[in-house]
C-alpha cells in the first residue's frame, strides 16, 4: 500500500523529534519503570564470599567438591501493547495539536523506547469497535508501520467504547504486556468490569488526554457546536453564566466518575493536557514508580 508523502513525512519528522528525548531521558525511565517478568537461570559458577548461599546448588557443589551457585539473568524482554482512541471527539484540540496528535506523539515514545530496550510492541485502534490490530513484534521497521498506521488509519465509527477494546486485548494478550490505553475518557464509562480484568493480568495505564477548552470555553455568545461522535448539533449561549456553570459541573463529574472506576480497577492514571508539555506527565509517572 502506498502511502502519501505528508502521512510519511509527518512519520519522519515524528521519529526525529522523539529521538533525543528517547535516547537522553525517557528510555532509561521506561526500562527501570517496568520490570522484567521474572529470573531465568543462566549458568553455575563457584561460590565467593558474599553471594547469597540460598543460592548453592548443593547437587553440583557435591559432584565438584567445591561450592557452586546458580546465577540468573533477569527476564527483561517486555510486550507493550498501545491501545489508542481514534474515535472522532480525538480530532479536536485548541493548541498546537489535536488531542489525537498528542496520542500519537506519546506513543511514539513508547514506542521508540521499547524498541532500544528490545520489548516488542502492539498496536490495537479502536472506536466504538476495534477498528485496527497490529500484533507485537521488533525492530524499528514495526515502530514506523505502527506510527504510519497510527496517521493513516480511517475508522469506520466515530463513537467510543473502551470496554470492547479491552475485552479485545483479553482475548489475544497471552503474555504479562505493559497495556497503555490512550483517551480522551469522554464516552460511556461502563468499562469498569473488562478494566478490572485486564488489570489482573497486565500491567495496565490509562493516560487521559484533555483540552482545557473542554472545561472552561471562553465567552462567545451564540455557538453552534457539533457532537464529533453523533454528529447532533446544538444551539447554546457560551456567555451565559447558567451554562459555563453547568459545563464544568458536568465535566468535574464524568472526571470524579472516571477516576474512581480507574481506582477500583487498580489501574494506573496519567492526565496530559494536550496545551502543555505533553511528555512531562508520562515521565513524571516513571520516576515516581522508579522511587516506589
Amino acid at each position: 500500500m502506498s502511502l502519501p508523502p505528508e502521512i510519511l513525512k509527518k512519520v519522519k519528522l515524528l521519529e526525529i523529534a522523539t529521538r533525543k528525548l528517547v535516547n537522553n531521558t525517557f528510555s532509561g525511565e521506561y526500562h527501570s519503570a517496568f520490570k522484567g517478568q521474572g529470573m531465568t537461570f543462566s549458568e553455575f559458577r563457584e561460590y565467593v564470599p558474599g553471594d547469597d548461599v540460598r543460592t548453592i546448588s548443593w547437587p553440583v557443589t557435591a559432584r565438584t567438591g567445591k561450592p557452586f551457585i546458580k546465577k540468573f539473568d533477569e527476564e527483561r524482554e517486555l510486550t507493550l501493547m498501545l491501545c489508542v482512541d481514534i474515535s472522532g471527539s480525538t480530532d479536536f484540540g485548541t493548541g498546537n495539536y489535536f488531542k489525537g496528535e498528542v496520542m500519537a506523539h506519546l506513543a511514539a515514545l513508547l514506542s521508540f523506547s521499547a524498541s532500544k530496550n528490545n520489548d516488542p510492541v502492539g498496536l490495537l485502534l479502536f472506536s466504538d469497535q476495534v477498528e485496527h490490530f497490529v500484533p507485537p513484534k521488533k525492530g524499528r521497521g514495526h515502530i514506523l508501520r505502527l506510527l504510519r498506521d497510527l496517521y493513516y488509519f480511517e475508522p469506520k465509527s466515530k463513537k467510543t467504547n473502551i470496554g470492547c477494546a479491552v475485552e479485545y486485548l483479553q482475548g489475544v494478550l497471552k503474555k504479562r504486556s505493559n497495556v497503555f490505553i490512550f483517551s480522551d475518557f469522554m464516552g460511556d464509562l461502563s468499562f469498569d468490569k473488562p478494566l478490572r480484568m485486564i488489570g489482573k493480568k497486565h500491567d495496565t495505564i490509562a493516560v487521559c488526554i484533555s483540552d482545557p477548552f473542554e472545561e472552561k470555553m471562553p465567552a462567545l455568545g451564540l455557538i453552534e457546536f457539533e457532537d464529533a461522535e453523533t454528529g447532533e448539533l446544538r444551539l447554546v449561549d457560551t456567555s451565559s453564566a447558567f451554562f459555563q456553570k453547568k459545563i464544568k459541573e458536568i465535566k468535574r463529574a464524568h472526571a470524579s466518575t472516571r477516576n474512581d472506576l480507574l481506582k477500583k480497577a487498580q489501574v494506573d492514571f496519567i492526565e496530559v493536557n494536550s496545551q502543555e508539555d505533553i511528555a512531562g506527565p508520562l515521565i513524571g509517572f516513571f520516576k515516581r514508580r522508579n522511587r516506589g
